[in-house]
């Protein structure tokens, strides 16, 4: 089993890493704290609340498709398909904000962070599954 969570640790820090180098790459983050919101560029402000809620409510459906009789194995599988799900909403959410609106960087790095805090930890996965480590 620990060689399943390192795995989903490395493929966490992928695309935390992926999302951070694309944001110092193209991002100006000389004018992040200059926020005009206008009328045109208001439904990109709501980029980073979609991606917050769709992630986690994605992640919470595919969470239920696990059996209780399942098999630990099974169990974490069904985590990390979960998991990896969630990051990706909120990875192309990050995407989308430095490509299709660069003046809302704030609001990407603010969903790079809450994707850092994302990452695996060992007794989360055991407590969330049910799992005797």
């Amino acid at each position: 089993m620990n060689q399943k969570i390192k795995t989903l640790k490395i493929i966490h820090l992928a695309l935390v890493a992926g999302v951070t180098l694309a944001y110092f790459l193209l991002g100006d983050f000389k004018n992040i704290l200059n926020l005009e919101i206008d009328n045109a560029s208001l439904p990109y402000s709501f980029i980073p609340a979609v991606a917050y809620v769709l992630s986690n409510f994605l992640f919470n459906k595919t969470l239920k498709n696990i059996q209780k009789d399942s098999s630990d194995d099974e169990k974490f599988s069904i985590y990390q398909s979960a998991s990896i799900i969630k990051w990706a909403v909120l990875e192309g959410a990050c995407f989308l904000i430095l490509l299709l609106k660069p003046e809302f960087l704030l609001f990407g790095v603010i969903l790079l962070f809450y994707m850092i805090l994302l990452a695996p930890k060992e007794d989360k996965i055991f407590q969330l599954l049910n799992i005797k480590s």
